[in-house]
């Protein structure tokens, strides 16, 4: 099936007064240099202004920017605080940037139906912060969530280190309110268990962007359990950490988080935040349990008792909440702490079954001397979630290539051990050439159908997710296409 192509308006002093008839002078960026900050997400290495930054302060804002745009045909692209590593926020160079910033609000927490109800602008952490004084929380917490908004979280299905037991965003949402690109509002799920008909809020949570723009959210709260501990087990081996893994789960075991780090992540970690970590270790495993003390007390005793016959060299249980908290402030700090030791890193997010761990960190070891690039490992082990990170300096000509070329690899291998090319980042515009890997091409003409039904004149984050089967075609035929996938030529649905 082929989505009809867009007309997309060229003219930005057109847009732009077509665009100040909707919106009031300070809701609107049209200078280069305000425009400047919305060039990229947190993949940098992907950069293009857009015509303009439209900034509503009200759903009906939303509303007739969508309207305006669609139109006049112009692509827009929705944006929440810019977090995202897969380019998913990068502009259209004849569209728009629809920033949700200023859509901040928590409109109401529920105690009784462990509930609340936010703007997509809001904070991660803010939700659970207003939940503190009823003894609740919110789930889902991704290492940015400190600054990630829940409008960015539904649209990439963002996820957690405590994500093993709690789910991620798509089990943690009840209800969304969208606005599609033509300006009308629907809701999808309910304050219900669930709903009639199909599934759609699961269709839209994880849809990044491509078939409505979020104006509002609806999120489940957990009782904040009453005891957690994390044990650290040091491991001399990477093989033997990414087995451990696979066995607590086959033991029956969910621990609340279950996360992993090699040794070069945990020596860029322990400078920067002194977590405690033992860094002769090859690989560290993080394992929490929480609930009442009696259950907690158990699970303790079960992971340790499998993590020895694992291999574990050490053991440490977490003493104080303060030591839990600084276990796992030093696996939320890895990217930053990556970042103090690089010019610069490339996050991949790939997923794969936990049994294959320790054969995939053997062939990233492998690909390191391939490619001459060092690599530092972190996971959501308990759900196969790779997040390796690539060193590299883009001042220096080829790196990047070479880098790009890596984590393409990292990607094909994790399809090939029969898993996905990402967990939680969302696809964008980084891995849109995997996804012709993945996927066949009825697979990719059911998506595209799906986005038609939501957006048939593909204006809503074009170029993003869901490749063409002329991009498959070519990348199938050629694979020339490392180093090569640069704006602003961005194939549009």
């Amino acid at each position: 099936m082929t989505v009809r192509e867009p007309e997309f308006a060229t003219d930005r002093d057109a847009l732009a007064r077509r665009l100040k008839m909707v919106l009031p002078a300070h809701c609107l960026l049209i200078d280069d240099e305000d425009l400047r900050p919305y060039e990229c997400d947190g993949l940098t290495a992907f950069r293009q202004l857009p015509m303009a930054v439209c900034l509503p302060e009200n759903e009906g804002q939303v509303i007739d920017v969508l309207r305006t745009c669609h139109q006049l045909g112009v692509p827009v692209v929705a944006r929440g605080a810019g977090t995202g590593l897969s380019g998913g926020a990068m502009p259209h160079a004849q569209g728009v940037v629809l920033s949700l910033a200023r859509f901040n609000k928590i409109l109401k927490v529920d105690r009784d139906s462990r509930t609340a109800i936010v703007q997509p602008g809001v904070r991660n952490l803010a939700v659970s912060e207003a939940a503190a004084p009823y003894g609740l929380y919110y789930a889902p917490d991704p290492s940015s969530q400190i600054a990630c908004t829940l409008g960015g979280n539904v649209a990439e299905n963002s996820g957690g280190v405590h994500c093993l037991k709690y789910g991620l965003t798509v089990h943690n949402v009840l209800r969304v309110r969208v606005v599609s690109i033509e300006g009308e509002v629907f809701e999808i799920g309910s304050a219900a268990p669930d709903s009639a008909g199909y599934d759609l809020l699961a269709l839209v949570i994880g849809s990044e962007g491509l078939l409505g723009v979020v104006t509002e959210v609806t999120v489940k709260l957990v009782p904040k359990p009453q005891l957690a501990q994390v044990v650290m087990a040091s491991f001399d081996d990477v093989g033997k950490a990414g087995d451990a893994v696979a066995a607590i789960i086959a033991a029956g075991i969910i621990p609340a988080g279950l996360e992993m780090m090699d040794k070069p992540a945990t020596a860029a970690v322990e400078p920067f935040v002194q977590a405690g970590y033992d860094l002769s270790a090859e690989a560290i495993l993080l394992c929490e349990a929480d609930g009442t003390p009696e259950e907690v007390a158990e699970e303790i005793a079960r992971v340790t008792e499998v993590l020895q016959s694992a291999g574990a060299r050490d053991l440490r249980v977490s003493q104080s909440e303060a030591e839990r908290l600084r276990f796992w402030a030093g696996r939320k700090a890895a990217f930053p702490a990556v970042g103090r030791i690089t010019p610069d890193y490339y996050c991949m997010d790939g997923t794969i079954p936990r049994k294959r761990l320790a054969e995939m960190l053997a062939a990233i070891a492998a690909m390191e001397k391939k490619y001459g690039l060092r690599c530092a490992n972190v996971f959501h082990a308990g759900d196969g979630n790779l997040h390796p990170l690539i060193m590299y300096d883009a001042s220096v000509p080829g790196e990047w290539d070479k880098a790009e070329a890596f984590g393409a690899e990292i990607l094909e291998l994790s399809v090939a051990l029969g898993g996905s090319i990402t967990g939680e980042h969302g696809v964008g515009i980084e891995k849109i050439n995997q996804m012709c890997v993945q996927y066949a091409t009825p697979e990719l003409e059911a998506f595209r159908r799906v986005k038609a039904a939501f957006d048939d004149a593909g204006l809503l984050n074009p170029g993003k997710a869901v490749p063409s089967l002329h991009r498959c075609a070519e990348y199938g035929r050629m694979h020339v296409h490392r180093g090569e996938l640069k704006f602003p030529e961005m194939e549009r649905f």
